[in-house]
């Protein structure tokens, strides 16, 4: 080989290298730093101003950004009265079940004066997510935005927006929250129900004297908007639109779907959906209400207010009429109970299912669950005075009938360092503990049975479990949490359950990817998901409430054989109980 053809195969090679690296690191993730002070702040709402705790004095916190691929470190400081945790909604946390959050689950609070250091991974996952208190009621005020955008250089598979705005839908009440829970713990009887709900902390011109507390989304004409909707209330499901305008569903759960036209999103707490808004091409001479107000199917009483924004046209004329001049135009929403609505929507959630973004169904299932949700009663534990639940008892919530009740320290160090001893049992019932008309006339026997129990998965199990609701105290819509996993919801219908012909119907090709299902009202879901996430998994109802009295349960994942699919070893700081 001559001296001048080495020379060119080394350039070419160098070159090559060079294109290489600069391929990968277009797709390498970097480190993104957050620092979240969890202070008290004086806030006014509805005429009455009160001390909410927030995330770095801001209410909404503030948004975590970042890429798939980034690792996120957020250093989280407890300048509080309150035990705080912080929970990442949604994010898979591979291996790294010590950052996901719920306290007395994969970690003990972290006490006032003290700190921790969440650090993860977002790996194979982009969209809206968002992140929570998870301890106590917390969540009222404790909450932002999660935005994972695609890895560099990649394009979302709908058109790109002119711009995208968070919507996250909250709760608000006057009353202070911690308070109002631990005495209707006391009592056994249901907490006061929200004064407002809000849209990015602002309850809306619907509500009195909140004219100036109102979100204006200013748009462009002619323009697509991505809005990332996210529900951050504590207890209710909600119905959104935004007058005369269509919107298109392209993502749910920070997964995305086949896109469907709508002019109306039903959202559930702990749901996340990305729509696309599409402006009208001329300046219309009107403004446009954005209202969201509940669907709710308890027997309970229930916020039955509407939360509103509005939706502006820029002005680019003089000759125009003043914004305040313009008519406001209101959007339809179904009735409180349109169960009709709700279940036509989420049948229309679809995965993609392409090359790009497959849906990795489980075809085969190693292990199938049935699980009852639902509420009940616990007997009066008031020596000196009544309980407020049905004749004189307290009320409850379980799975399987077994209300969960909380650890004094961390699940997740329990197991990993086998001291589960007095800690939690693993005899959690795969199947109710006794058969009855799950959607018909309740059994006489309305008591709840009380433990800490868990169920204990082998690495990779492909696990169907089916949720089904009851008419104990009253058939309601639960919308389930998964902590750890997506799940695909392959089933779902009204009635009891029947194992025999109801799976003939299963989709197992396109069906919805989430993390947080509505489990119908006197009806049932199923979902399938592959346990490939070593830790210890919290499922509940995503209803504070519900939580509360007990609707909840934890699953934990044993390591794999391989190094990868082993839990890493805490981080040195993880807080004591």
């Amino acid at each position: 080989m001559t001296p001048c053809s080495l020379k060119l195969l080394l350039f070419v090679l160098t070159t090559l290298c060079l294109l290489i690296e600069l391929a990968l690191a277009k797709h390498a993730g970097i480190t993104r730093r957050y620092k979240f002070d969890v202070k008290m702040k004086n806030v006014t709402r509805l005429c009455q101003s009160k001390s909410i705790v927030t995330v770095n004095g801001q209410f909404p916190g503030p948004t975590i950004t970042a890429r798939e691929g980034d690792r996120v470190i957020v250093n989280v400081v407890n300048h509080v009265q309150y035990n705080v945790s912080i929970h990442w909604h949604g994010v898979r946390q591979l291996r790294s079940g010590w950052a996901d959050g719920p306290a007395y689950i994969t970690q003990c609070p972290i006490q006032t004066g003290q700190s921790y250091v969440y650090n993860f991974t977002v790996t194979g996952q982009r969209g809206t997510l968002f992140w929570h208190a998870h301890i106590s009621w917390l969540r009222v005020t404790v909450y932002g935005a999660i935005i994972i955008l695609p890895k560099r250089g990649v394009p979302y598979p709908f058109p790109q927006p002119y711009k995208e705005v968070p919507i996250i839908f909250g709760e608000w009440w006057k009353a202070d929250t911690e308070t109002m829970i631990s005495q209707a713990l006391q009592t056994g009887g249901a907490p006061n129900i929200s004064d407002a709900y809000t849209i990015n902390g602002l309850p809306g011109p619907l509500y009195n004297c909140s004219a100036k507390d109102t979100l204006k989304l200013k748009v462009k004409p002619g323009k697509t908007y991505l809005l990332r909707l996210i529900n951050a209330a504590l207890n209710d499901e909600l119905f959104f639109s935004v007058a005369n305008h269509n919107l298109t569903v392209v993502e749910a759960d920070a997964v995305y779907v086949k896109p469907f036209k709508t002019n109306i999103v039903l959202i559930t707490p702990g749901q996340t959906t990305n729509v696309l808004l599409k402006t009208k091409k001329h300046h219309p001479n009107a403004t446009f209400l954005v209202a969201a107000r509940p669907y709710a199917t308890g027997p309970a009483a229930f916020d039955n207010s509407t939360t509103s924004g509005i939706l502006e046209y820029h002005n680019t004329s003089n000759k125009t009429k003043k914004i305040n001049n313009l008519p406001l135009l209101r959007p339809s929403l179904p009735v409180f109970n349109d169960t009709t609505f709700a279940t036509k929507f989420s049948n229309k959630l679809r995965s993609l299912a392409n090359v790009k973004f497959p849906a990795k169904v489980p075809q085969t299932v190693d292990r199938r669950f049935f699980f009852t949700v639902g509420l009940g009663l616990n007997p009066c534990t008031n020596q000196n005075q009544t309980c407020q639940g049905p004749n004189n008892t307290m009320l409850a919530a379980s799975v399987n009938n077994v209300s969960f009740v909380m650890p004094s320290t961390a699940l997740l160090q329990a197991h990993f360092f086998n001291q589960s001893k007095r800690v939690y049992t693993t005899d959690f019932p795969t199947n109710p503990p006794f058969k009855f008309n799950y959607t018909g006339t309740p059994p006489n026997n309305s008591m709840v049975t009380s433990g800490t129990k868990v169920v204990v998965l082998p690495f990779n199990t492909k696990v169907e479990l089916v949720m089904q609701d009851t008419s104990i105290i009253g058939a309601e819509s639960h919308p389930l949490h998964l902590h750890g996993f997506n799940f695909f919801v392959v089933g779902q219908g009204f009635g009891n359950y029947n194992p025999n012909t109801d799976p003939a119907k299963f989709n197992l090709v396109d069906p919805a990817e989430r993390n947080t299902v509505g489990v119908p009202s006197r009806g049932w879901v199923a979902i399938r998901f592959l346990a490939d996430n070593p830790g210890v998994w919290f499922m509940h109802c995503h209803l504070e409430v519900h939580t509360s009295w007990g609707l909840k349960m934890a699953w934990i994942v044993l390591d794999g054989k391989r190094q990868n699919q082993k839990l890493q070893p805490p981080p040195s700081d993880l807080p004591k109980c």
